[in-house]
């Protein structure tokens, strides 16, 4: 009698931490997560921690032990395109993501990379057609014990961890009409977050917040569109300082030209527990002919502040008003307290596709720095401080030279002095160590009319390394406190890969060209060089296993750079341009979606 009386206790209570364990385990995901991420042994976020840093704690492979650096095992993805992102590791598991089809394995690190389990989405191919810069995916992201894919048909997956099982899917946007998913989702408390990409086929950019334990819709902010749909309060929403006010967003659009705004949002999220804050970037507008979109096309080309159980949005600067050249905004916002010109701050960085470093206050939004870091920057002379607004400089604005008219000369390109390769930051040392492209383009705009699921660019464009060069990237250091570059290291293609940051003094790379390079943090210098199977176009992580430390990158050229390789395209202008500046990339590199893994010798 006794034995069932505790036998129905047990039961009881069991039952009920059960149900309170359901309840609450959504909502303690962002603890976990903040915990593991400070675990310097594991790689929980997709760019390390939610500040966005890319730094690590490790320091076995540092300024003295690079040059016993060797590959010790590799992966084969199956996929012959471009490999953005990079993978996870939790505990014993690697878990990574391949373009489309997206398929995502689940590796067994004490068996040598043993498949444990892997998912094959069902897609429809034709959403191949209208992604516009290669068939990328940035990574899956992990939490309450799923891991979370964004496939290219814009379909949110929330796989078991354990086993690979479907736990939830929810269809996010429509193909058809040219919204796509290449970013990686951020799991924050009980939601996962992802944004869409489209901003070339007139869509409506958005961040959407979805609850964890089911899937269902928690809230959704556009970039373009009314008070309601953009989730702002006209009296407390801030941009420079002032209320936005009402119609922020629609009152700088000709007529209902919003409606086919882009501002997509496929770049990286970062959030601030302790302000409860998510930080994103939006995208270009549609059409890229700045003549058919009078005004400043708000909130394209911006940096929004959003609360994240609400969406609404604290904050928001806009870099580029009325975009003439493609400078998508979507950059990862690095979230650090940091010196600015001596003041401790707890500041935002963000290393724009228009040239500029911008330090924002990430509490209230205070626009604190704009600098240059690349010297070959030309469209604007500066960013006035008092306005935020660029200082154009009109011989390079395609929008006031007019339709049909050929802008040469214009620095940066349409891909950025930077794109969505995100950068890497020391907070020992409050540098930055950042990926970049040195190439400028032509830019010739035409007329274009909307068609649901076309392209709506209207320009074509040319890419070609700035006058007198020959180099299309570097690799830079960058101290935001005086505002300079430190150093600089040239390579002959655009660094497209994520970069790395360690306590060891190194920070790590990847070429277009396929190598993986190590250099000293302090001075650029080169410690280790490995050439790997294809271009890197993914983002270099590191964790340790039975002790020892390792790097991780998937190597696979593609992308925008990497495009003419990726789709067989020849046309100097196909692209968007990008073909004809890195046309010789085949005589370095092959297709190829392959991990490496790097250890030291013993």
């Amino acid at each position: 009698m006794r034995a069932s009386i505790r036998h129905v206790l047990a039961l009881s209570v069991c039952a009920a931490s059960c149900v309170a364990a359901l309840g609450t385990a959504p909502a303690l995901a962002e603890d976990a997560l903040q915990k593991m991420s400070a675990d310097p042994s594991q790689w929980v976020i997709p760019l390390g921690n939610y500040s966005s840093q890319r730094f690590s704690d490790l320091k076995q492979i540092s300024t003295g032990t690079a040059k016993n650096l060797h590959p010790v095992w590799t992966f084969s993805t199956g996929v012959l395109r471009g490999h953005e992102g990079g993978p996870l590791v939790i505990g014993d598991v690697m878990y990574l993501s391949s373009p489309f089809p997206n398929t995502v394995f689940a590796l067994d690190l004490n068996q040598g990379g043993k498949i444990l389990w892997k998912y094959e989405p069902k897609q429809d191919s034709n959403v191949i057609p209208v992604m516009c810069c290669d068939t990328v995916n940035r990574g899956v992201a992990y939490g309450a014990g799923m891991i979370f894919l964004h496939q290219a048909d814009t379909t949110l997956v929330a796989l078991n961890a354990k086993t690979g099982k479907v736990v939830w899917s929810v269809k996010d946007g429509d193909s058809s009409k040219g919204e796509t998913g290449t970013s990686a989702p951020l799991v924050v408390k009980d939601k996962v977050l992802i944004g869409v990409s489209g901003g070339e086929f007139g869509i409506q950019g958005r961040m959407t917040a979805y609850n964890i334990k089911d899937g269902s819709k928690a809230w959704q902010a556009f970039s373009s569109g009314t008070d309601a749909m953009i989730k702002f309060d006209p009296a407390k929403t801030m941009t420079m300082g002032k209320p936005v006010g009402a119609n922020s967003s629609t009152s700088t659009w000709q007529g209902e030209q919003w409606k086919n705004g882009g501002g997509g949002t496929w770049g990286w999220i970062s959030y601030d527990p302790s302000l409860n804050m998510i930080y994103y970037g939006t995208g270009n507008p549609g059409t890229w002919n700045p003549t058919q979109r009078p005004g400043d096309n708000r909130w394209s080309l911006s940096i929004e502040a959003r609360d994240a159980d609400t969406g609404v949005a604290k904050w928001v600067y806009q870099m580029t008003p009325h975009d003439q050249w493609d400078y998508d905004g979507v950059n990862e916002m690095i979230l650090a307290d940091l010196p600015v010109h001596g003041k401790m701050t707890k500041g935002l960085v963000h290393f724009d596709r228009n040239g500029f470093a911008y330090v924002m206050d990430r509490v209230s939004g205070k626009l604190l720095e704009a600098e240059k870091y690349d010297p070959a920057v030309n469209w604007a002379s500066k960013i006035d401080m008092a306005t935020g607004r660029p200082v154009l400089v009109n011989q390079f604005g395609p929008g006031v030279q007019g339709a049909d008219h050929n802008t040469k000369g214009v620095c940066p390109a349409a891909l950025g002095s930077k794109d969505e390769q995100p950068a890497a930051y020391s907070p020992t040392s409050h540098v930055f160590f950042v990926p970049t492209n040195h190439v400028c383009m032509d830019y010739e705009p035409f007329k274009v009319s909307y068609t649901a699921g076309q392209p709506f660019v209207g320009a074509t464009l040319s890419m070609y390394p700035p006058s007198g060069q020959q180099n299309l990237g570097n690799f830079i250091a960058y101290d935001a406190n005086q505002g300079k570059i430190l150093w600089s290291d040239p390579e002959t293609f655009s660094v497209w890969s994520g970069a790395l940051a360690t306590a060891g003094n190194v920070v790590a790379y990847g070429t277009l060209d396929g190598n993986l390079k190590v250099v000293d943090q302090k001075t650029g210098k080169l410690l280790y060089k490995f050439k790997t199977p294809s271009g890197i176009i993914g983002n270099i992580n590191t964790y340790t296993h039975d002790g020892k430390q390792y790097l991780a990158v998937l190597s696979g050229v593609g992308g925008w750079a990497g495009i003419g390789m990726a789709a067989g395209l020849t046309e100097d202008t196909g692209g968007l341009g990008a073909v004809g500046a890195y046309k010789q990339l085949s005589n370095y590199t092959q297709l190829g979606g392959v991990l490496t893994v790097f250890g030291l010798s013993d």
